[in-house]
This record gives structure tokens, C-alpha cells and sequence, in this order.
């Protein structure tokens, strides 16, 4: 018992470690990517260095990684930590406390199902790569999303004022519009698969159509990922779905937020953009698979092999469920410094009367397809 509870522990701090440094380098990022994309330089400014003469290594290497702007991330951190911790007189202090946490704790939480590899062979033990093996993970991963954004709506009413309570009411209303949606297209991919359990989905995307094209969650359903990742982007709340937030109409959820409360919300973005890199990797793009790699090493269509210990195995598989949800965060962050923000009455529209119909009828046309294939 002692064993399985210290692999558990193992998995979730690799887990923690992985995603909190998938959102900070995220920081990072946004500010290079926005910048070559805009024909800048970009964050480069944010440099300290070591009091000591024996310490002139240490100041080179942090001259170099403040001339790229990496160490903008730590100069954040240290701003939001001693900035002053406000609440307004006519907020509810409670509720104003607690609403960051919410938003920050379900993101972390859903973490939990999400497979990053095979299953490998610790202390006599079959070890699932995954913190929780859960049956209906999707289930699972889903109800935590939703669950997220009660911490946005209690952060713009618990803070008394006009404004931030309009920014809470916009993520309600754009959670209704698009969560709904998000819900319906993964429908076709349990249809498809049979299974919520999301580390056997990943297997069975591990066969192939013909012989040859793998079968991953896009190939069968492409209608479904484009749908899933629309609606997934817009509960991140980001460009161009910011609407709850609105920065240039002084209109959000945490516009009365300093210091690390905001900190929370403003990591909660890059976790949830994490998160639904993670889940698009999983349930529409293979996952840890890589093409024609099975248990025992490579075994090519056209009959090359490649043997490979079980170890080396695991570790590719873990290696290309980074790689998939590294190009997808680039992929989110590349949208959201190219389009602009929808106008409210647009972005209903899109959810009520795009995405959702499109969802339904991908349902019925998968249901078809199901049936003739078997």
C-alpha cells in the first residue's frame, strides 16, 4: 500500500512540476512569439545580478538569460508577491479571497486523468502512467473544467462593483454557450471508440485504417476536433473569445484584483491553455502514440521493425505527448496574437448557432458511419 501511495505522489509532483512550468514559460512566449509576430524584439530588460566577486559566472549566465527575457517570468513573480493585496470596501472579503483559488485548484485537479504515457513496470507493479486511472475520465476532466468557472463568477460578485460583475456574467453566459458544444462533439469520439476511459481511447488510437493510417481521434473525427478545439479555446477565456475579461472596455472578472490573487487568475489562463493542449493531444491526436510504434519497438507497414526495450518505448511515447502539447499551446498562442476579439452578439452566435448545431449533426453522421463500418 505504502509503494502504490509513493508512485502516486511520484506521479502528481511530476505532473505539478510539468504543468506549473508549461504556464510559466508561457509568460515567456506569449511575449517572444507576440513579438516576432509583430516585428519586435520583445521582453529583454528584466536582469539582476550577484553582489559577489566569485559569483561572475552566475551574472554571465543570468546576462544571457535576461538579453532573451526568460527571467521576466521570475520579475512577475516577485511584483505580484509584494504589490499590495486589495479588496474593495464594497466586496465580499470572503468570496473575494476564495474566488482565485477555485479557478486555479480545478484546473490543477483535472490534471489528475490525464495519461502522459504507457503503462511501465515499477517495484513488480504495472504503473499507468497517470496520476488517477479513472473509468469515465472524460467525465471526470469535463465536470472540473465546468466546475472552474464559478471561481470567475464569484470573483466579479464578490467584488461589489458594476463592472466586475458585467466580466462575471459574461463567462457564464459564454460558458453556457460554448461548454454545451464542447460537450456534444466529443460525443462522436465515445461513439467512435466506445470508451471514456481516456488511457484505453489513446490505445485503441494506436491501430490503423488500411493498414497504415493511424487511427487517431482527427482522422475519424475531423469535424469533431474542430468544434472541440473552438469551444475548448474559448473556455480558456482568451483571445478571441476574451469577453469576460475585456481589458480595453474596462470590463472583467478581476479588474479589482492586485497582487497574487490576480497572480492566481493570471496563471489559472495558462494552466487551462495547457490543459486544453493536453486534452486535444489525448483525445484527437494519439495521445503518447507514435506512428507505427507498438510495445516492442518500431514495426513499419511495409515490413521494417525496430526493437526497442520497453524503457525506450515508454519514454518516446512520453516524449511525443510533450512535443504534441508544446505545438498545441504554440498553435493557441499563435490564434490569439493573430484574430481579433469577437463582438459580444458574435460570439453568441457562433456557440448557439455554429458550433452547437454542427456538434449535433457530426453526432448523427458518426452514429451512420459506425454502423455501416461494423
Amino acid at each position: 500500500m505504502w509503494t502504490d501511495l509513493l508512485i502516486k505522489l511520484a506521479l502528481a509532483g511530476i505532473v505539478l512540476f510539468a504543468v506549473l512550468n508549461l504556464a510559466g514559460i508561457q509568460t515567456w512566449l506569449e511575449r517572444k512569439q507576440s513579438a516576432l509576430m509583430q516585428d519586435r524584439v520583445g521582453a529583454n530588460r528584466a536582469v539582476f545580478y550577484l553582489p559577489w566577486r566569485w559569483a561572475a559566472p552566475i551574472n554571465w549566465v543570468l546576462r544571457k538569460l535576461g538579453g532573451v527575457g526568460l527571467l521576466h517570468a521570475l520579475a512577475d513573480v516577485i511584483k505580484l508577491l509584494t504589490k499590495e493585496d486589495f479588496i474593495p470596501s464594497s466586496g465580499a472579503p470572503f468570496l473575494f479571497t476564495l474566488a482565485p483559488w477555485i479557478s486555479v485548484f480545478f484546473a490543477l485537479v483535472a490534471f489528475a486523468a490525464i495519461p502522459f504515457g504507457d503503462s511501465l513496470q515499477l517495484f513488480g507493479r504495472t504503473v499507468d502512467l497517470q496520476v488517477a486511472h479513472i473509468d469515465p475520465a472524460l467525465l471526470y476532466v469535463l465536470a472540473l473544467a465546468s466546475l472552474g468557472v464559478y471561481g470567475v463568477i464569484l470573483a466579479g460578485m464578490g467584488s461589489g462593483t458594476n463592472l466586475s460583475a458585467l466580466g462575471g456574467l459574461r463567462a457564464a453566459s459564454q460558458m453556457l454557450a460554448y461548454e454545451i458544444a464542447l460537450g456534444v462533439s466529443l460525443i462522436g469520439v465515445v461513439v467512435w471508440f466506445g470508451t471514456l476511459d481516456l488511457q484505453e481511447l489513446i490505445r485503441q488510437q494506436g491501430t490503423y485504417l488500411f493498414g497504415w493510417i493511424p487511427q487517431w481521434g482527427v482522422v475519424v473525427q475531423p469535424v469533431g476536433c474542430l468544434v472541440f478545439m473552438t469551444a475548448a479555446l474559448a473556455e480558456t477565456k482568451r483571445v478571441p473569445f476574451d469577453l469576460p475579461e475585456g481589458e480595453p472596455e474596462i470590463i472583467g472578472y478581476f479588474v479589482e484584483y492586485s497582487g497574487m490573487k490576480f497572480g492566481l487568475f493570471f496563471l489559472t489562463d495558462f494552466v487551462e491553455t495547457v490543459l486544453v493542449a493536453a486534452l486535444t493531444t489525448v483525445i484527437f491526436f494519439g495521445g503518447w502514440q507514435v506512428p507505427y510504434l507498438g510495445p516492442h519497438g518500431f514495426a513499419f507497414p511495409w515490413g521494417g521493425a525496430i526493437e526497442l526495450s520497453r524503457l525506450t518505448v515508454v519514454l518516446l511515447g512520453v516524449g511525443a505527448f510533450t512535443l504534441k502539447v508544446s505545438f498545441f499551446i504554440w498553435l493557441f498562442m499563435a490564434i490569439r496574437w493573430t484574430l481579433p476579439r469577437f463582438r459580444y452578439d458574435q460570439l453568441m452566435a457562433l456557440g448557439w448557432k455554429g458550433l452547437f448545431p454542427i456538434s449535433l449533426a457530426n453526432i448523427g453522421l458518426t452514429s451512420l458511419l459506425r454502423v455501416l463500418v461494423h
